[in-house]
């Protein structure tokens, strides 16, 4: 149940009785997904980690934060399926662009684009939501495919990483759907 309302319209609105169908999962909810012990982030390269917030093994997709304390870079990738990013803090952009995301910042990232990305050093660690389906096709200097990450490489290293630091590897099953 939400906090109580006290003046609002719908104050007296009953809530539905039967939220699930048959068969259907509750909702994933995270307060301050930025936030929180530092254990949760996953490292992904040297410089940069991921919080996975929800993750759907079906669909080939995931949602996380992504966050790097100083400079960073993830490797040179290329998608073959959309991604959506809105920057929470700090700054960084794709070489391959004209842009520098800062907080506040939306970038839809259409399918058969390849990038690096780059974090600045900043006052504010860099956060950026993601939500990511498809692969990430990892590239080398010549945009050749040397390698991939999909939701099943994902979920292998936050499982590993979470059996490593005391969490439990079976804390990424709270957030399949």
């Amino acid at each position: 149940m939400p906090e109580t309302a006290h003046s609002e319209f719908w104050k007296d609105i009953k809530p539905v009785e039967n939220v699930f169908r048959e068969g259907g999962l509750p909702e994933v909810y995270h307060a301050k997904i930025a936030e929180g012990d530092e254990r949760y982030w996953v490292p992904i390269s040297e410089t940069v980690s991921s919080k996975p917030i929800w993750i759907s093994p079906s669909k080939n997709m995931w949602a996380d934060v992504l966050m790097s304390k100083s400079a960073g870079l993830v490797n040179r990738h290329y998608h073959p399926h959309p991604i959506w990013a809105y920057t929470i803090s700090g700054k960084w952009a794709y070489l391959e662009h004209d842009w520098t995301a800062t907080a506040g910042d939306f970038i839809y990232e259409t399918p058969g684009e390849s990038h690096t990305l780059v974090c600045y050093e900043h006052e504010d660690p860099m956060k950026v939501f993601f939500v990511v389906s498809g692969p990430l096709m990892w590239l080398d200097d010549d945009g050749n495919t040397i390698g991939h990450f999909d939701v099943f490489d994902y979920m292998k290293a936050a499982r590993e990483h979470y059996d490593k630091v005391g969490i439990g590897a079976d804390y990424v099953d709270t957030l399949i759907r």
